[in-house]
Parts: C-alpha cells; sequence; structure tokens
C-alpha cells in the first residue's frame, strides 16, 4: 500500500507524541531528551507560529511518522534570511518502507510555497540512518557542532547539512 502524506492537525498530536517518545526511549538519534504531551507536541510543531509546515504520513491508515519545517525564532539559531530547519521521526515499524521520501514531498512543496530558500538538517553524528536519509534527499555538510552536552553527560557532534531550494 503506498504511504499517504498530508498536514497535521491538532487531532494527530498524540499519535505524532506516541511516535517521537518511542524514539526518545530508544536514544541514540534525537537531539530531544524530554518526552512529549499531546499539548506539547502541538505547540511545539503542529501549532507553533514558525511552523512553515508539519506533514504526517499514513501507512496502511496509520501514522507513521511525521516531518515538520519551521522557521528558525530561538536563540542560538542563528540562520540567514531564507532558511527553515527540518525534523523528522518515522515510527520504528514503518523504517525502510518509504515514509521518510513520501514526507518530504509534502514538506518541499510547502518550503516552495513559502519562500524558503535553504533547508537545514541538523542530525546527530550517532544518528547513522538520519544521516544516510537526508544524504539521500541531496541534503549536503556543511559545518559540524563540536562536544555538544546530552543531559547524561555524554558529548555528540552534530552535523549540519544543507538543501537549497
Amino acid at each position: 500500500m503506498p504511504v499517504l502524506h498530508r498536514p497535521a492537525t491538532p487531532n494527530d498530536a498524540a499519535a505524532l507524541a506516541d511516535i517521537l517518545n518511542d524514539i526518545i526511549r530508544a536514544g541514540g538519534t534525537t537531539a530531544h531528551q524530554s518526552e512529549f504531551t499531546s499539548d506539547r507536541m502541538a505547540r511545539h510543531y503542529i501549532d507553533r507560529a514558525g511552523t512553515v509546515s508539519c506533514t504526517v504520513a499514513e501507512l496502511d491508515g496509520e501514522v507513521a511518522g511525521f516531518q515538520a519545517l519551521m522557521w528558525p525564532d530561538e536563540e542560538g539559531q542563528p540562520f540567514p534570511d531564507g532558511w527553515a530547519i527540518i525534523a523528522t521521526f518515522v515510527d520504528e515499524k514503518a523504517s525502510g518502507q518509504g515514509v521518510g521520501r513520501a514526507l518530504f514531498q509534502g514538506t518541499r512543496a510547502a518550503a516552495v510555497l513559502n519562500g524558503v530558500k535553504t533547508i537545514d538538517a541538523t542530525i546527530r553524528a550517532d544518528n547513522t540512518g538520519g544521516l544516510a536519509y537526508y544524504d539521500s534527499l541531496g541534503f549536503a555538510d556543511y559545518d559540524v557542532l563540536r562536544a555538544v552536552p546530552l543531559r547524561d553527560g555524554r558529548n555528540v557532534d552534530r552535523i549540519r547539512k544543507r538543501l537549497d531550494i
């Protein structure tokens, strides 16, 4: 069955939080270290003032992942005008089934529609799957943030990738 993609709604918040919380609990791939409630998910990704798009993928009628594209607005995110930040989360059970590619179809269209010039993907260096995913979409390395501390005291580099639209 094909992977379908659509804009996220507040009604998706619980399913998206479940996907992200499973990834957080597994560890090793996301910069997020605290679990999300439905309300926090809606505020952070779906209804955030700086959200360009939040796209949901469905596989066999079930939410299988989501991808958010946001304008940078937090301290510590100094980007040039026209840059947006991408975040992708796929349910482990749906990995390798085209969910990420389907998500990016919706995200790329929203980027073009909203005047995004460049998309930044900043990924933990130990997230080999995430690095390969963004490489497969045409993202190129442009910087490394060295030894970013995690809550457990470990330091992990972050690889910064970009895609010019």
